[in-house]
């Protein structure tokens, strides 16, 4: 499986590439025993990606051998055995990407000379990521969390270490100028340093940010400036070495009490925008006005699918058998919004029944 996924990564995955840039997405399960039938619907897309690639006369017979092969590669690296809601798999001339995501996809094989990313942007803007950095004398970590779970990030020059070893130590304790870890000067110096790196890492990758540590190493790293907006100080000691499950459940506390508050921020702008008629409610008047660029803020309800087929300019209901059906429109809409530079908030399933679950402020 690929690593954290990020803007810069998702940026450089929507680029274009010679044709065919393969992708096959596919719903997974979690659990017995819906999970039996996800490794023959994997290997039924491989296979039918592959019939699709043997048949394209399009296809130069050195690039379809080398994207086969990329194919089959990242087939092999694919872990259902710990899938979550969805899998996403490209394959391109020298290159393959495999992502397990935690939101639900519609199954699809498509070439192109693009990777079908919307899933994908769809599933990284639900999954709102953060930052958490983790604190010691020795060590500071960062890690890449989401409601889900939380993994060491090895990202703009982290983790950082250092020896605690000092060699003059023998002779300030005999005078008695042995200063506390947090008191040395190049503790200071170590602290600094990851300032100044996790400061990069935010204006590169901006998130929520949850800090880490002992009252002591805390003091001193606020002492050094501000880390970011709305930066979350965390009293816990102990964690710069991990494991991930135990930095996730300290954080997890102060991350659902900021995405309660975030949610009832968002339903308060949208009762604000409905004010003021700049307000857009229901899938089809939010599609319309995100294919204009108007939407400034996008609310979606977490698990909200539906299947449409475009009428004209609108979009109506359907049938899954529909051959005209567009069964991941949401996704569709998130990375219109995302592309025109509109803030884009996951809600809980209920926040935005009577709008059709889906709503979005507008910019005029």
């Amino acid at each position: 499986m690929d690593p954290v996924l990020t803007t810069d990564t998702l940026t450089k995955l929507r680029q274009t590439r010679p044709y065919p840039a393969v992708s096959i997405v596919m719903p997974t399960h979690r659990r017995e025993p819906d999970d039996a039938q996800d490794p023959v619907r994997l290997r039924n897309l491989l296979a039918q990606a592959e019939k699709a690639l043997q048949e394209d006369p399009d296809v130069p017979r050195d690039r379809r051998l080398d994207v086969l092969d990329q194919l089959r590669r990242a087939v092999a690296e694919v872990d259902l055995a710990h899938a979550e809601d969805g899998l996403v798999i490209y394959a391109a001339q020298g290159e393959h990407h495999v992502w397990s995501v935690a939101r639900a996809v519609p199954e699809r094989v498509v070439l192109s000379d693009t990777f079908l990313t919307r899933n994908l942007v769809a599933a990284q803007a639900a999954e709102q990521p953060y930052w958490a950095l983790a604190v010691a004398a020795d060590r500071v970590s960062l890690w890449s969390g989401d409601p889900e779970r939380a993994t060491e990030a090895t990202t703009g020059g982290f983790p950082l270490t250092r020896s605690l070893e000092d060699p003059d130590a023998e002779r300030k304790e005999r005078i008695g100028d042995l200063p506390s870890t947090f008191q040395d000067e190049a503790t200071r110096q170590f602290l600094r340093e990851a300032h100044e790196k996790l400061r990069a890492v935010l204006a590169s990758e901006p998130r929520p940010l949850y800090v880490l540590g002992s009252d002591a190493a805390l003091a001193l790293l606020e002492e050094m400036g501000p880390l970011g907006p709305g930066a979350v100080t965390i009293r816990h000691g102990g964690l710069a070495e991990g494991p991930a499950a135990a930095v996730w459940e300290a954080v997890e506390p102060s991350r659902t009490a900021r995405e309660s508050a975030a949610t009832n921020t968002v339903v308060a702008e949208l009762d604000t925008a409905r004010g003021r008629r700049e307000y857009a409610g229901g899938i089809d008047e939010v599609w319309q006005a995100v294919q204009q660029g108007r939407v400034r803020l996008l609310a979606v309800e977490d698990d909200f699918r539906t299947v449409v087929r475009e009428q004209g300019d609108h979009l109506e209901p359907a049938a899954a058998g529909d051959p005209d059906a567009r069964d991941d429109m949401i996704d569709e809409i998130v990375e219109r919004a995302l592309d025109s530079g509109t803030e884009v908030r996951f809600v809980p399933d209920g926040t935005l029944a009577a709008a059709g679950h889906i709503a979005g402020a507008l910019r005029y």
